[in-house]
């Protein structure tokens, strides 16, 4: 829990940020960074895969509508959360 709440703060754009674009990635993004080690130790379970996967598409999904609407914020949060190079 404290580490959501450093990553909500660490990314939120105003005081009463919870749910912004920049704070959804940011959070997938950790899960998806927790759960890809948790896999390469257990590479049987594919219903973490499975819900791998969703994560994935699901900030893809985040990251086309940021780079829609906002390009400078999509640039800063790639760099930040070193996604793209």
């Amino acid at each position: 829990m404290q580490e959501k709440s450093k990553t909500i703060g660490e990314f939120k754009t105003h005081d009463k940020d919870t749910g912004s674009t920049d704070v959804q990635v940011a959070l997938l993004t950790h899960r998806i960074n927790s759960l890809s080690e948790h896999l390469q130790k257990n590479n049987k379970d594919n219903s973490s895969r499975r819900g791998l996967l969703m994560m994935v598409s699901q900030r893809r999904r985040l990251l086309n509508y940021l780079q829609k609407t906002d390009e400078a914020r999509y640039k800063a949060i790639t760099a930040k959360l070193k996604l793209r190079k």
